[in-house]
């Protein structure tokens, strides 16, 4: 790859590192699925004047709407609110070996020793992690991450099934029919979301403009921009970094504690990680993947 372009591809995982942060600011001051509402209904207003229309595709967009849209970032955003932004990024990653396993069963993708090693790893890795101390009063934020991850992956699965399909046209059209989809639930479950919305300081509107115009527009843009050129072993590799800028974003802007057992646990699941995306890359949708 061209040093400026490894320059990109790092640039693109700090911004979608620096997001975890950014969101758990974002839900010191909204709700859940009120912060996950107002996110889709930007990027919809700000990408459907320059997509077309996407053919042949409104039952698949409207149902993965509901997996990746609602549930994914729905389930994200409640564990994310209990559960520290580092910890979260590292969680995270289970979205990968869910969908190496989903790919075998759906698509009789063969696993392969290594990539079954890599699966074990990953969960042992994210297992070690959740034994940590401070979590062990609560699991169910954390298990909440790890459920969203598991959405993503039927979200990665849904998106392989559609075909071909201009990422930005696809994050267009799944977030008009996501955020009526949040922003109603907000509405029924959770008393005050629009009077916090409304009342909301600058923090909370800067992270909804952050994960709109720098994650979306930017982060997705320079990451279109990367995936026709190269192999998608040469770019994935990558995403491996956006936990480690999670970890460290968490520490310097939220004050998150330093734990052995945080770095041990996230490093094993790197590791799991890395391992099944090495060995068969294209099982993930580029499209999905940016979905952060």
């Amino acid at each position: 790859m061209r040093p400026l372009h490894i320059l990109f591809a790092v640039i693109i995982m700090a911004i979608w590192g620096a997001n975890f942060v950014v969101a758990k600011i974002g839900l010191m001051h909204l709700p859940p699925l009120m912060l996950a509402g107002a996110r889709f209904a930007l990027v919809a207003a700000l990408l459907l004047p320059f997509v077309a229309r996407p053919r042949g595709q409104w039952g698949a967009i409207a149902l993965l709407s509901l997996v990746m849209g609602s549930l994914h970032f729905g389930l994200m955003f409640y564990g994310l609110r209990g559960t520290e932004a580092g910890t979260a990024s590292i969680a995270v990653q289970m979205q990968v070996p869910f969908a190496a396993l989903l790919a075998a069963i759906v698509f009789k993708d063969y696993l392969g020793w290594r990539r079954l090693l890599g699966l074990a790893i990953a969960v042992g890795g994210v297992a070690y992690l959740a034994g940590e101390p401070r979590f062990s009063d609560d699991l169910w934020p954390f298990a909440t991450v790890v459920a969203a991850s598991l959405m993503w992956s039927f979200g990665n699965i849904l998106i392989k099934r559609m075909g071909p399909i201009d990422g930005f046209q696809l994050n267009a059209w799944l977030s008009l029919f996501t955020a009526p989809q949040l922003i109603i639930t907000s509405l029924i479950l959770e008393p005050g979301a629009v009077t916090a919305l409304l009342d909301a300081p600058w923090q909370g509107y800067a992270a909804i403009l952050y994960m709109t115009v720098v994650v979306t527009i930017v982060g997705y843009g320079l990451w279109y921009f990367l995936i026709p050129k190269y192999d998608v072993n040469q770019t994935m590799p990558f995403t491996l970094l956006v936990p480690i800028f999670g970890v460290l974003g968490g520490m310097v802007f939220l004050d998150e504690p330093f734990s052995w057992r945080v770095v041990i646990g996230g490093a094993a699941t790197l590791v799991g990680v890395a391992i099944i995306i090495i060995r068969r890359p294209r099982m993930i949708a580029p499209e999905a993947q940016a979905e952060r």
